[in-house]
């Protein structure tokens, strides 16, 4: 077990090592360290070692010159200069917001980023103003599309965080296939089978081996077979694609560039420039006062929770799992697992940071 404070400061100082500013090493840490609080793992510090072998390898530049390349009244284009996503997505996302100031709505796509971490805390910035977050972002190819045997999609997920008045922030945030990649990449440190309807293998068969994707196999859209609407996960990353890709002038569909992570995989000839995202922010009192609306959203909430359940169980709110893990982690801390607390400490010998 590691706090917070300690596990963010470790995560600084290895951005900065990289030839990070302290403000960008320090915004990139708390994106890392507030996906461990909140028992998201698969995007937290167990990302660290990824994001510096994107560095080796030139695919990351640790002091990016972010800019605007289109823009109108409530659009933008941004240009990452392939800057870490977890800088990168908050810039964009105060440009979304700004627009929004003036216009009731902005929508921002950026082009030529990296991994942005988890999708749910750029959503969440925008709640800060009584607005409606929204966030997306397309990454590299591990999910075959209802049918196929190619892997042609990312997990592509989707975030939304509307805030209410007393009760907290309605978060939606999740991927758009069965897992994340992150989930299979833990039960591989821990030499676990993953459960039936997460990944096919080679042949297109369903599969409990973890390292199915990594030998020729792919994840499975959200439904994960016809039968149960995987179809509708299709759709769902299919449209993250196009906005977070074709929309902004990023790569997409199976040129979207690997994460370091994933080893196994080789980037294609791309069509665009680098990763891209896709944000959206709206003033609540575009559409009616704010007051009324997150009183309405408190009503809202509560009724969901008062909904009969089955015995043993509770209607939750999106984003209750993680609000009950962030505050039992910030209590009790931490917990890292033996190959992550390993990679780590390699990082740290490397830098001479001590974790």
């Amino acid at each position: 077990m590691i706090t917070a404070t300690q596990l963010r400061s470790y995560t600084e100082q290895i951005f900065m090592a990289i030839g990070c500013s302290e403000t960008d090493a320090r915004l990139a840490a708390d994106v890392l360290v507030s996906a461990d609080l909140r028992g998201v793992d698969s995007h937290g510090v167990a990302r660290l070692p990824g994001y510096v072998r994107l560095y080796d390898n030139g695919r990351l530049n640790p002091q990016p010159q972010i800019r605007l390349v289109h823009e109108t009244p409530s659009t933008a284009v941004v240009d990452g200069d392939r800057g870490l996503g977890l800088v990168v997505g908050p810039w964009a996302m105060q440009v979304a917001i700004e627009k929004a100031r003036v216009a009731g709505t902005g929508w921002v796509a950026v082009r030529n980023s990296n991994h942005f971490g988890i999708a749910g805390y750029h959503a969440l910035l925008a709640a800060d103003h009584d607005m409606i977050g929204q966030a997306m972002t397309h990454a590299a190819p591990l999910v075959a599309p209802t049918f196929a045997l190619e892997k042609m999609l990312g997990t592509n997920p989707i975030a939304v965080a509307i805030p209410a008045a007393t009760e907290p922030t309605f978060l939606a945030d999740f991927a758009s296939t069965a897992v994340a990649y992150g989930k299979l990449e833990i039960l591989q440190r821990k030499g676990q089978d993953i459960p039936v309807g997460w990944a096919q293998d080679a042949d297109g068969q369903p599969t409990t081996d973890a390292n199915a994707v990594r030998n020729g196999g792919a994840l499975l859209p959200l439904g994960t077979d016809r039968e149960h609407g995987s179809h509708k996960g299709y759709g769902l990353g299919a449209v993250v694609d196009i906005f977070s890709g074709v929309l902004s002038g990023a790569n997409y569909g199976p040129w979207v560039p690997p994460f370091a992570t994933a080893g196994f995989m080789q980037a294609n000839e791309g069509v665009g420039q680098g990763t891209g995202h896709f944000f959206g922010a709206m003033r609540i009192d575009a559409f009616r006062p704010a007051d009324e609306f997150k009183n309405h959203m408190d009503t809202w909430i509560q009724r969901f929770r008062q909904a009969r359940a089955v015995e043993g169980k509770q209607v939750l709110i999106p984003g209750d799992p993680e609000r009950i893990m962030e505050a039992d982690r910030l209590a009790n801390g931490i917990p890292l697992v033996e190959p992550v607390i390993t990679s780590l400490q390699e990082l740290g010998t490397r830098f001479g940071v001590t974790l």
